[in-house]
């Protein structure tokens, strides 16, 4: 398995997230999609306002939303890691998340999980924007890191 340099931050107190779960996820979905060895992924989950006020300040979008991904060329949240490739940077909103989770019968964990795949597969060029094939494709590629069973509509 290629070693990443993955850095998740809380940015809200949440004793029940498994970073160290979250983080090897990323790094398989990363492993996945041949992203190269030591890309560097930024993962904050923080509150719905501050993931608001990125999505306005990065965007042009004032709304919360459940998660955000920046590619490496957005203008960086997470400074001083420029010596190393960068895949992106996500930022997940967790009472979107834990509020998501309760409506559809699962687990914040689980709902954490998807979020982040999604994230990840948007930095490694994935849109399902577009519909179609395109989105088919994208659920099939979280199909796969999480189980069709973990998987509900986006």
């Amino acid at each position: 398995m290629p070693s990443y340099d993955i850095s998740l931050e809380l940015g809200v107190d949440a004793p029940g997230v498994d970073v160290a779960g979250l983080q090897a996820l990323a790094e398989r979905v990363m492993s996945g999609e041949a992203v190269a060895e030591g890309t560097a992924l930024a993962i904050l989950i923080t509150d719905d306002d501050e993931v608001r006020a990125m999505n306005l300040r990065f965007l042009g979008i004032d709304e919360p939303t459940d998660v955000l991904s920046f590619p490496d060329e957005a203008d960086d949240f997470v400074q001083g890691m420029a010596d190393e490739p960068l895949l992106g940077d996500i930022a997940i909103a967790l009472p979107t998340a834990q509020r998501q989770a309760a409506t559809a019968g699962h687990g914040t964990e689980a709902e954490l999980a998807h979020l982040l795949v999604h994230g990840i597969l948007h930095l490694c060029g994935f849109d399902h924007v577009n519909g179609g094939d395109e989105e088919a494709r994208m659920r099939g590629r979280e199909e796969h890191y999480l189980g069709a069973d973990a998987f509900h509509h986006h």
